[in-house]
């Protein structure tokens, strides 16, 4: 029998009403002969509630008592949900992630699937029960409840659909599908009926929010089909793939835009001291995101690099370099905030030259400075003022032609 993977957001799962909807929506895939595994995250505002309590109890939490506490907002979920599906008529079984053989490493907040064992869903599935999964959670060797962090409900929805060799994952949200821009701000974004999984990575890593990153690497390793759609009503949503139609042979397919970014720039008394290497991995194993890379070596000047990191991740990557500062060497740390990155992404641009030029001629006639750079084969990111971050946007989307993208 067919199979199919459902994720529900916290977003679409925010009161009894809507998880009878959503409950229908895994109903109309069961009646279509389907096995059908339903993974969600927490409703709503609990995850903020649940931080809120620790917040009045300590100032240092332990992280594994954090990981037991998070792990149970995704479990009211599942919970949840299955008490539907069952007063509906139907089997329904609620799994937690290590129920579901979800097993991972033991960063506890920020832990990574190792690897998964499904015969129990299997078994359920004999049984003809729909599988409803607290997604964002799994268990270490030792046997502690872990918490995978941002997008681990649909990285764990992929990594099920390949345990299950599932036809596709459909990720159910509040918006139709993936846009050449954020719709909210950019009036002419049009909805793209297929986006390849490079394309979505860029867009994931730059600012859009529709899908994590980590789901799309997940998906694109083992070419599983992803299907991005709006939970309300009927929706055809995108289609994540490896290689896609282009659309009216737009080279540039999508812009992504970011605020709150953060230059920080570490400087050196001598070239002797710097190691790029060492920073980056200090700041890797603490699992601290850096984005845009800038190195400064002009005689007569103190060495610097430059990077630039999210706001929340600011205090950490702060903490880190200060308490590794003799190891690495370096003599201050300064930052700068007020700060948006702004992207222009298509598969495209690695055939097509002077992509980046037209880039930095219209932002120059929009009067928008550029403070950092940073590009592939497939997209270019640009630094600039938070004021400007709209404005480039739109001018970008006007640029190159993202209005003329096939509307669904």
């Amino acid at each position: 029998m067919a199979r199919i993977v459902m994720k529900f957001g916290g977003a679409v799962l925010a009161s009894t009403e809507q998880i009878q909807e959503m409950a229908q929506k895994a109903i109309v895939e069961k009646d279509r002969g389907l096995d059908v595994v339903v993974v969600v995250a927490g409703m709503g505002q609990a995850a903020n509630e649940m931080k809120r309590m620790v917040q009045h109890l300590t100032d240092e939490v332990s992280k594994r008592e954090l990981a037991v506490l998070m792990s149970t907002c995704s479990q009211q979920s599942s919970a949840l949900l299955a008490i539907a599906l069952q007063e509906a008529g139907y089997g329904a079984v609620a799994l937690t992630g290590w129920q579901a053989g979800i097993h991972t490493d033991s960063m506890y907040s920020h832990a990574r699937i190792d690897y998964l064992d499904a015969s129990r869903i299997e078994e359920h599935f004999t049984q003809g029960d729909i599988v409803v999964v607290a997604g964002e959670q799994g268990i270490d060797d030792m046997d502690n409840v872990t918490t995978l962090g941002k997008g681990g409900a649909e990285t764990a929805a992929v990594a099920l659909a390949v345990a299950l060799d599932a036809e596709r994952v459909d990720i159910y949200t509040n918006v139709d599908g993936v846009y050449t821009a954020d719709p909210r701000y950019v009036p002419k974004a049009q909805q793209l009926q297929e986006i390849s999984y490079d394309e979505m990575l860029e867009l994931a890593n730059l600012g859009s929010h529709i899908i994590h990153p980590r789901a799309v690497e997940l998906a694109k390793k083992f070419q599983m089909p992803v299907i991005i759609r709006a939970s309300r009503g009927e929706s055809v949503g995108t289609l994540l793939k490896e290689e896609v139609e282009m659309e009216k042979n737009l080279v540039v397919r999508g812009v992504a835009f970011e605020s709150d970014i953060i230059r920080l720039t570490v400087g050196y008394d001598a070239y002797s001291d710097a190691s790029l290497a060492d920073i980056f991995t200090v700041l890797a194993e603490n699992r601290i995101n850096v984005d845009i890379i800038v190195q400064a070596i002009i005689d007569g000047l103190k060495p610097t690099v430059s990077f630039s990191i999210l706001k929340e991740e600011f205090a950490e990557a702060l903490r880190v370099l200060e308490d590794s500062k003799l190891s690495l060497g370096f003599s201050f740390a300064d930052f700068e905030i007020g700060l948006a990155k702004v992207s222009i992404i298509g598969s495209g641009m690695a055939s097509n030259p002077g992509v980046a030029a037209r880039m930095f001629d219209r932002l120059r006639r929009e009067n928008i400075p550029v403070k950092m750079v940073s590009t592939s084969e497939i997209k270019v990111s640009v630094v600039v003022p938070q004021d400007d971050m709209i404005q480039a946007a739109n001018a970008l989307h006007n640029e190159f032609n993202l209005e003329q993208a096939i509307h669904i």
